[in-house]
């Protein structure tokens, strides 16, 4: 007699079905799930009771394309009617739940089912379920019917063994979907090895096996173990070589390149899971574009759940490629979402903190490796310490590197503070699109001449970064561009003023000149060879204005700037000269001001302008 499931039968098994999960593939975990956690039971009762024979757990899948048929089969505990009719004919009720819950120490018990809906997902892909069981000790098989979502039936029948057998009835293809491909056995062989390949049992299936023997071709079925059932990651460190690190990480991620760290390590606490993670050499041709997939695998007891899980591992170390596999998670019922809570926080800082302090270590102990990582990942560590307002900017700034006035060298804040001078009070660093334009700035030569080190920042983010991070340690980041740089020791002080109080005509006239296009045109005392050079005022810099506008966002935005002339150039004579015999200097001032903007690395505004004023001088000064 067909009866109705126990619940608001068709409204939610309707759900179940078609909205819980959004993957069909996934149908085919479910029930091998489901197998695995009633080979489970049986091991379990073996250990207390001699009767039961677990010596030869498995589970079969096969495959009737004539008949559209699939059928997935245990050796297992098994299931009475009254075991059918309360976990297959109520939705939600878990029998590997409840079977946990009975024993004396459950924490015990590895067993994948929580929901009891997982079952049900196979009414995504069947028209029809008949789940065929007999219980371990029993000698009464009974055969459950469900051809629809309106209701089920139990009857008597006839099994040699006991465990359970499903066999789902294909639905026909429709406009939307294609059902033909789980009649295929390549198919079903890899949605096994991608779902279950960790499954502790053996997943058998009959294939068909090619063999060219004696010119001949000869096509056979044979029983084949689909599944590799012990991960990797499950091994003790001591049964893995480097090799099958690698081998596993090549034919995971197909890339040509060995990893640069392999990161493997258990952790038991709050949040237990199981990590292994590899920090590749080589960054992959798109990973600073959309098309790079960003997270790590996620296992639950070994049951593949989801790709590219990036709730595991914070934006910064989106490089790390690897899996975690944990048993503590809460996923959602249909075990295809990680729930946000503080379990998932959990697992994720402490993801974080590993890949930190390893390479930290790699940093520490292994130099050269460190810095052909930082030449991969470098601007990944950057974005990643400046993005979110600087929200992770603890976590890696000791990770950081940027070349530097001392011997051309990559170093670090911690390095850089170690060897400053005891009168210096600021980190001083200057920003380019390369080291070799930096080295040639005129407002180098001074802060050089008195041994401070200076950082060479080449990246577009470095500017935004330095301005987030702010300080290290208390001593704050000071741009050599910006003009309130005090490099001068107190003689030096007085002869700038005393300078400026001698010339204030010719450089008021000259800033007159310029009228809008700088604040001020001052004395500087940090030029030597240069005649002439752009710093800024406070606010906006220089540097930050020119990738502004090389991100079309700053055309617009100007930093406050400011022309400092070098007092003890001949150019300078030559400007007093021309202002004491009332000369106009206006071709002269422009010209000075275009040329400490090329110099500066920012644009002229009227190039033409700037060459037939430097024309005219040329002219003139050949007269």
């Amino acid at each position: 007699m067909k009866k109705k499931f126990k619940t608001e039968s068709k409204r939610l098994l309707d759900l179940m079905a078609n909205s819980i999960y959004t993957n069909t593939d996934i149908f085919l975990r479910e029930l091998i799930s489901n197998a695995s956690d009633a080979l489970d039971k049986k091991h379990y009762l073996s250990l207390t009771d001699s009767s039961i024979d677990a010596s030869d757990l498995s589970i079969e899948v096969s495959v009737d394309k004539d008949n559209r048929t699939i059928t997935i089969s245990d050796n297992g505990i098994g299931m009475d009617k009254d075991d059918l009719e309360n976990n297959l004919g109520t939705i939600a009720n878990s029998g590997s739940l409840n079977f946990k819950e009975q024993l004396e120490k459950p924490e015990e018990v590895d067993i994948i089912g929580q929901f009891g809906v997982g079952f049900y997902s196979a009414f995504m892909v069947a028209k029809k379920i008949e789940v065929l069981s007999l219980k371990t000790n029993t000698d009464k098989a009974y055969l459950w019917i469900a051809e629809n979502e309106e209701g089920y039936e139990i009857k008597d029948a006839t099994k040699q063994t006991s465990g359970t057998s499903i066999t789902l009835w294909i639905k026909d293809n429709t406009e939307e979907k294609n059902f033909d491909k789980y009649l295929d056995d390549d198919e079903i062989q890899m949605l096994i090895k991608k779902y279950s390949d960790y499954i502790r049992y053996p997943i058998k299936m009959e294939v068909e096996i090619i063999r060219n023997e004696d010119d001949k071709t000869e096509k056979r079925k044979e029983i084949k173990v689909i599944n590799s059932m012990t991960p990797i990651w499950k091994k003790s460190k001591n049964e893995i070589k480097e090799d099958d690190y690698n081998d596993f990480y090549f034919s995971r991620y197909y890339d040509y390149n060995k990893p640069l760290k392999t990161i493997h390590y258990k952790v038991e606490g709050i949040t237990s899971y199981t990590a292994l993670l590899y920090i590749p050499s080589k960054a992959p041709y798109n990973y600073y574009t959309n098309d790079y997939k960003v997270g790590l695998s996620l296992y639950s007891k070994g049951v593949f759940i989801k790709d590219e899980a990036s709730e595991l591992i914070s934006d910064c170390f989106r490089f790390v490629r690897g899996l975690v596999d944990s048993d503590d998670l809460n996923l959602n019922i249909s075990r295809e979402i990680l729930q946000q809570d503080h379990q998932m926080q959990n697992l994720k800082k402490s993801i974080d903190k590993k890949v930190k302090s390893t390479l930290e270590k790699m940093l520490e102990d292994n130099r050269e490796d460190y810095e052909n990582f930082f030449n991969e990942f470098g601007l990944q560590l950057k974005y990643g310490a400046y993005d979110k307002f600087g929200q992770n900017k603890d976590l890696l700034i000791d990770l950081l590197l940027f070349k530097s006035s001392h011997e051309d060298k990559y170093v670090s804040f911690k390095e850089y503070l170690s060897r400053m001078k005891d009168d210096q009070n600021d980190i001083y660093y200057v920003c380019g699109d390369s080291v070799e334009k930096i080295k040639d700035l005129p407002q180098l030569e001074k802060i050089l001449d008195k041994s401070y080190e200076v950082l060479y920042l080449t990246d577009n983010v470095d500017e935004f970064l330095i301005n987030i991070l702010h300080d290290y340690n208390g001593k704050a980041f000071k741009s050599i561009n910006n003009s309130d740089i005090d490099l001068d020791s107190e003689e030096e002080k007085e002869a700038s003023e005393k300078k400026t109080s001698e010339n204030k005509d010719l450089l008021d006239e000259l800033q007159s000149l310029l009228k809008d296009e700088v604040k001020e045109v001052k004395i500087s005392t940090r030029l030597k060879s240069h005649p002439v050079c752009l710093s800024n005022d406070q606010g906006l810099s220089l540097d930050m204005e020119k990738v502004l506008k090389e991100m079309n966002q700053g055309d617009n935005i100007r930093a406050e700037r400011i022309l400092e002339l070098n007092p003890n150039h001949p150019l300078f004579e030559a400007l007093k000269k021309a202002h004491d015999e009332g000369k106009n200097l206006e071709d002269y001032a422009k010209v000075l001001y275009d040329q400490a903007l090329l110099i500066a690395g920012l644009d002229i505004e009227d190039p033409a302008d700037y060459s037939l004023r430097m024309s005219k001088i040329m002219v003139d000064s050949l007269k």
